[in-house]
């Protein structure tokens, strides 16, 4: 189990190092079709910054709540993921090809623009939810180790 850290220097240095670490990852994740950054890279960071906020604060504190959020969003990733791509095989054309993401009042750009935000979203929201689940059942696994 891990337990919230006792230090004053840490807990608020992770007070102002966490948030600032999620909004890096929020930005990674939003531009990185412009530089390097994306779906991928953008989960990571969010997910540091969530494990980060555990070791720090605990798995049931206030200041983790957005890593419990996260676990319950399991499979999210894959819907949305998923969904575009079916919606670009209803529209008439292949898995994940954005000409043919059928939404009414777009131009061909700003469906292009869309599909890719919503696959990277999809990729963000799947790898940020393993990483903190990782984090979380090994802490765990020990205790149940020890105990049993």
């Amino acid at each position: 189990m891990i337990h919230p850290h006792d230090s004053a220097i840490v807990r608020t240095l992770g007070r102002i190092v966490v948030p600032v670490a999620q909004l890096f990852g929020f930005y990674v994740l939003i531009f990185g079709q412009h530089g390097p950054g994306g779906g991928f890279v953008g989960g990571v960071v969010l997910a540091a910054s969530m494990i980060l906020a555990i070791l720090i604060f605990g798995v049931n504190a206030d200041d983790s709540r957005l890593a419990q959020i996260v676990l319950h969003g399991d499979g999210l990733g894959l819907l949305i993921f998923a969904g575009v791509g079916g919606l670009c095989l209803i529209g008439g054309g292949q898995f994940l090809n954005y000409t043919h993401l059928e939404i009414p009042a777009l131009d061909e750009p700003s469906r292009h623009y869309l599909g890719i935000m919503l696959t990277q979203i999809g990729v963000a929201a799947d790898v940020a939810v393993t990483g903190v689940s990782i984090a979380i059942s090994l802490s765990f696994e020990g205790d149940e180790v020890s105990h049993g």
